[in-house]
């Protein structure tokens, strides 16, 4: 499992670990998306409101482009066993997503990012990789360096038939949805509960939880 990891947030990504591994039914390894830890890679976008913005598409070379791998953004709280998640691979598709379809609801976002309304928003934010389908290997650190944010969150180097879709639950966008209890994996896209301006929101105190749990044996 890959995950995006940012330094301004270093503790969401402690706390989502912290939920997987409360709920993983199946051994499970971590890759955070560091920058400095990434072979070829250097940062080139200027418009990324994380440092794992662009990193992600590096998930099939990472793994050789062979085999299957999860990718997902730092800022979520898993609520279901990820083995549910990793069954629902197709061999017949490049990616698999939740494909979304919505307007934001707010200009703004964590840090004071701009929060824009784009096509195929989100969409790349938790990704079945199919790593060993050939259309990923145009995905070098050259290439993605090159290329634009709306080519590469839009998945433009695959057809709409490589891309398959994914349940909602899989990726529930908290605030910007309603409250899910049924939700299998949270996405606080507009801001970590870490944040002092998103500590009081839309689905926080599960958020905080798990938090708290992560520092079992601190203090003891």
């Amino acid at each position: 499992m890959f995950i995006g990891y940012d330094d301004r947030e270093a503790v969401a990504y402690h706390t989502f670990c912290q939920s997987i591994l409360e709920t993983c039914s199946v051994p499970v390894a971590f890759t955070p998306l560091v920058l400095s830890s990434l072979p070829g890679y250097k940062e080139t976008h200027v418009d990324g409101s994380n440092t794992f913005i662009y990193s992600r598409f590096l998930t099939p070379l990472l793994c050789n482009f062979d085999g299957w791998a999860l990718f997902a953004d730092g800022d979520m709280i898993c609520r279901r066993d990820l083995a549910e998640l990793w069954a629902l691979r197709d061999p017949s598709k490049a990616v698999q997503v939740v494909q979304h379809d919505y307007q934001t609801k707010a200009s703004m976002k964590y840090l004071g990012n701009k929060n824009q309304n784009y096509p195929r928003k989100n969409w790349s934010s938790v990704v079945l990789w199919n790593c060993g389908h050939a259309k990923h290997r145009i995905l070098t650190p050259e290439f993605v360096m090159q290329q634009t944010g709306a080519f590469l969150h839009r998945f433009s180097w695959l057809s709409d038939d490589d891309i398959g879709a994914l349940p909602v639950e899989w990726n529930w966008l908290t605030t910007e949805y309603p409250d899910n209890d049924d939700a299998k994996l949270l996405h606080y896209t507009l801001g970590t509960p870490c944040f002092k301006d998103y500590k009081n929101a839309d689905m926080a105190p599960i958020w905080h939880e798990a938090r708290e749990r992560s520092q079992s044996g601190m203090d003891v």
